[in-house]
């Protein structure tokens, strides 16, 4: 009885171990066929958030400029 249950784990591991290689190859197929468009400027919703994030983390702050490094 005990064997049969170890049996069944190791099956279960095994076929969710299969299932979720095949996932992250369709999720790497799909990200060469369509590649993240590169934006070159920064949006002001993203230096508003930035603002908001630093304010809250840091009362009393002024962020004065904003970079995206790559």
């Amino acid at each position: 009885m005990a064997a049969d249950l170890l049996i069944i784990c190791v099956s279960s591991f095994v076929a969710v171990f299969l299932l979720l290689s095949f996932l992250a190859l369709v999720i790497r197929m799909l990200t060469l066929a369509f590649p993240q468009k590169v934006v070159a400027e920064i949006d002001a919703a993203v230096i508003a958030a930035v603002t908001s994030a630093a304010s809250v983390a840091y009362p009393g702050t002024i962020v004065t400029k904003v970079e995206e490094l790559r």
